[in-house]
């Protein structure tokens, strides 16, 4: 015998159980601001009962599929994943999901990775690491819910979160310096076309070296290379064969601070005896005991974690656009330590 087909139940169904109206079971679905504790309560606990499962289809036809689009500029970067691990856990109590996307290093492709998560109707974008034009995403910011995260500037149409890179610089510069350092590297990475004030966290960063240098009389010197592993050996490999070698090195982003510290070892210099070794990130890399890394900590997770609750917000019809910034805060560990010269 053929069986009756199972009725699917409907928010109509959620909205009769828990006598409530159905734009009141929708904002509890949408984790929306306004609603009561006793109306929450009562709407999850007939969903609960009945079984009530949205519906994917149906959401996007009405304008809704409660999916969050997050492109990642560089999935090599701890830091960045870091920030998609604060992005899925705000969004775990929530109705909503992400789709993770990585991009290539090229303006053409991170657009078209960005089109293709609005052709699959996703309610809102965290972008991190863009460096695409900025009037493209001011045009992006005005047809959908967006967060721009580690690009500085700000917008009129999308949210951003930043780090003071500037201040972070110049406390690690005055860290190097109080131990007596006077020939400090840094290693950089390229702006990408991007001009200020619109320009991504590391050439904010680099500014502010150069800044915290000239204000102690000192002379910067950059290196650029690249944020990875390999980009930072090649920098400390560049800055220890010059006729004066740096006694610090302070790399850009963790990252590049490893392959600083696999040149070193290859040099044959101890760290931070003869060599001061420092990064940016205080990603979870900077605190394995055989690292101990000196760093300046801006909270990847809690930088993800805040860019999916302003994209919330977004989403939820917060008409004017929010610029978080977040203080840095330096972190001494084992890599640095008093200028050679001074011990």
């Amino acid at each position: 015998m053929t069986q009756p087909e199972t009725r699917r139940v409907t928010i109509q169904d959620v909205a009769k159980a828990a006598g409530v109206s159905m734009s009141a079971v929708s904002k509890v679905l949408r984790q929306a601001y306004g609603v009561s504790p006793q109306m929450r309560q009562k709407v999850t606990e007939a969903i609960e009962r009945l079984g009530y499962r949205p519906h994917a289809g149906a959401r996007a036809m009405r304008g809704r599929s409660f999916t969050i689009g997050v492109l990642i500029a560089d999935l090599g970067s701890p830091f960045q994943l870091e920030i998609s691990a604060g992005i899925g856990a705000e969004l775990e109590p929530s109705p909503y999901q992400e789709i993770l996307i990585g991009a290539s290093p090229s303006e053409a492709r991170q657009r078209g990775s960005v089109e293709a998560l609005i052709d699959r109707q996703v309610d809102g974008l965290i972008l991190v690491a863009p460096w695409v034009e900025t009037s493209w995403l001011e045009a992006l910011g005005a047809k959908i819910p967006t967060v721009v995260i580690a690009r500085h500037g700000g917008g009129d149409n999308f949210d951003t979160i930043v780090d003071d890179d500037y201040e972070g610089a110049r406390l690690m510069v005055n860290h190097l310096v109080g131990l007596g350092h006077r020939r400090i590297v840094h290693t950089g990475h390229s702006a990408l076309g991007l001009t200020p004030p619109h320009v991504l966290a590391h050439t904010a960063r680099r500014e502010g070296y150069v800044a915290a240098m000239r204000r102690h009389g000192l002379v910067p010197d950059v290196i650029e290379t690249s944020y990875s592993e390999e980009g930072g050996h090649e920098a400390a490999l560049l800055a220890l064969a010059g006729p004066e070698p740096p006694t610090a090195v302070f790399a850009g982003a963790d990252i590049a601070a490893l392959g600083v510290l696999r040149a070193a070892e290859e040099r044959g210099l101890t760290v931070p005896d003869r060599l001061s070794v420092t990064g940016y990130d205080n990603t979870f890399i900077s605190t394995i005991g055989r690292v101990a890394l000196t760093t300046i900590d801006q909270s990847g997770r809690h930088t993800g974690s805040i860019s999916a609750r302003l994209l919330l917000e977004r989403i939820d019809g917060r008409p004017r656009p929010v610029h978080y910034i977040i203080a840095p805060r330096l972190i001494p560990r084992a890599t640095s330590g008093p200028a050679p010269a001074e011990r």
